[in-house]
């Protein structure tokens, strides 16, 4: 029997809006040939776009929220020097992206650029999407940095002041989110976390307050499960921080061979649900660690990177890790969302990798065309939650049992908006089987009075997904499988499917 159990009168921890980010890295054709046309006198001439970058896409962003945006990386991150990306395009120099493909960086988008993109990713009636600046670390200076910071954000006498008006901006940016490098374990550095708590603690001084806004400085976490990585920033540099990453992917391969994006059979499905849910036990097992150090929880777990990373598409380029986004995808992105939204009380931020034309794309694009993945429609879904008071819930739920165990068919997480309106989120993945659930929202009355919608994202088949030419294959539509019965709410919950559930 399946049933959840909410206690609305318990909700105390807001449900952060930055875990529903995303991550653009100078990687592929998410900069370059996604965002941004402004580079191209072709693709300038024939996609409508303010500034260079795109409007279908900053349309598509804007309509889910987007809360924050994660750039210039990634590892590309620690190769980049800002002031390369800054002053009249054709001074800027060129470089090698050693990282992705081995391709030719003209820094036509660069810091300006960039800024401007997340004003136009803004709703002007809404919180802006802030930008989130991963520094350079693993190449770089600490004197980089804190100019970089100074660029983006001071508004008094100086240097990098006196350089921000040259190249056109007057008043400063005011960018709140600051990475001190990425992945300084692996390509940001090869660093132990020992030597990467030192720097972390001497670039972080740098990173200084400029009048409006106060740095939120957020340091490499661990890769994965390195828990020894975690335990030694927190006791070293954890006072100096305000947020730890944490990046972590769902293959359902190896690294060597991560399995097909759409040519799948049910196992690799399963399979791919079992490793998505790992991300449930990382949370635990890092906050538990960052508990003994943070008892008031002032650090932040950011997720700055997570997705589904399979094998390139055929006939693309390997280092520019584009694959196609199924359905499978839209129940990843479900599961992730709600672990983050039951871990309200730590998670702050998660980025998704990445937003256009990589990896776990909510866009996909093609010269002047482009479309809406299924993960783009889980964000759509998703968005009541953000800032909503997370409604805390005890889920039973029957298993599918596989060759080495065995894993819940649901999951599920809930919230309150401020016009108490109940939001209730449910992910089956049961490839084959309806699922019947009993809702149990306590500590409100479910009257007849109660008005009762919502929201579904199925398809016919496991690897079904959009294409320019069948661009709404899979999609958000109403859903009806939910009715008012005694004690609460009866939900029929079809395989395959994301479903959100509203009380107002």
């Amino acid at each position: 029997m399946n049933r959840i159990i909410i206690n609305t009168a318990a909700g105390g921890e807001r449900i952060s809006r930055h875990i529903y980010g995303h991550f653009s890295e100078h990687l592929g054709r998410c900069i370059y040939g996604g965002f941004w046309v402004g580079n191209d006198p072709a693709a300038a001439a024939s996609i409508p776009h303010t500034r260079g970058i795109r409007n279908d896409a900053a349309a598509a962003l804007r309509k889910i929220k987007i809360p924050n945006l994660r750039w210039p990386g990634g590892c590309f991150a620690d190769e980049y020097h800002w002031k390369d990306g800054i002053g009249p395009g054709e001074e800027r120099p060129r470089m090698i992206n050693t990282h992705w493909g081995g391709v030719i960086e003209d820094n036509s988008f660069g810091t300006h650029e960039f800024l401007d993109l997340c004003g136009q990713l803004s709703d002007p009636s809404g919180p802006r999407c802030e930008p989130y600046i991963c520094g350079n670390v693993g190449s770089g200076t600490v004197q980089e940095l804190s100019q970089w910071v100074e660029y983006c954000n001071f508004d008094g006498l100086s240097p990098m002041t006196d350089l921000r008006r040259k190249n056109g901006r007057d008043t400063p940016w005011n960018a709140r989110f600051w990475g001190v490098g990425n992945e300084s374990w692996g390509c940001g550095g090869n660093m132990t976390p020992e030597f990467y708590a030192d720097n972390f603690r001497r670039y972080a001084t740098y990173v200084r307050n400029y009048g409006g806004a106060v740095p939120y400085k957020i340091a490499c976490g661990p890769n994965t499960d390195d828990y020894n990585w975690t335990r030694v920033l927190m006791e070293k540099a954890g006072a100096f921080m305000n947020g730890l990453s944490l990046h972590y992917y769902t293959i359902p391969g190896d690294w060597e061979r991560k399995g097909s994006a759409a040519a799948f059979n049910e196992a690799e499905w399963l399979v791919t649900m079992r490793k998505a849910y790992f991300m449930d036990e990382l949370i635990r097992g890092h906050s538990a660690i960052m508990d003994e150090f943070d008892p008031r929880r002032r650090v932040g777990l950011i997720v700055d990177e997570w997705g589904t990373w399979f094998d390139v598409e055929s006939g693309t380029n390997p280092g520019f890790l584009y694959q196609q986004n199924t359905l499978r995808d839209a129940l990843v992105a479900g599961i992730h969302f709600n672990i983050f939204n039951n871990h309200a009380e730590r998670v702050f931020m998660a980025n998704i990798a990445q937003t256009i034309n990589v990896l776990q794309s909510v866009l996909l694009t093609e010269g002047p065309r482009m479309i809406l993945t299924p993960t783009y429609h889980v964000f759509d879904m998703y968005q009541v939650h953000q800032d909503a008071l997370m409604l805390p819930l005890h889920l039973e739920s029957e298993s599918r049992a596989l060759g080495f165990g065995s894993i819940p068919v649901l999951s599920a997480s809930a919230s309150e908006d401020e016009n108490r309106r109940i939001h209730i989120s449910i992910t089956n993945i049961d490839p084959v089987k309806e699922q019947n659930l009993k809702i149990d929202p306590r500590g409100c009355t479910v009257s007849p009075s109660v008005k009762l919608s919502g929201q579904i994202i199925t398809a016919e088949k496991m690897g079904d997904h959009n294409t320019f030419e069948k661009p709404g294959a899979v999609k958000m539509t109403d859903f009806n499988g939910a009715s008012l019965v005694p004690g609460g709410l009866a939900v029929e919950l079809p395989p395959m499917s994301v479903v959100t559930v509203e009380l107002a």
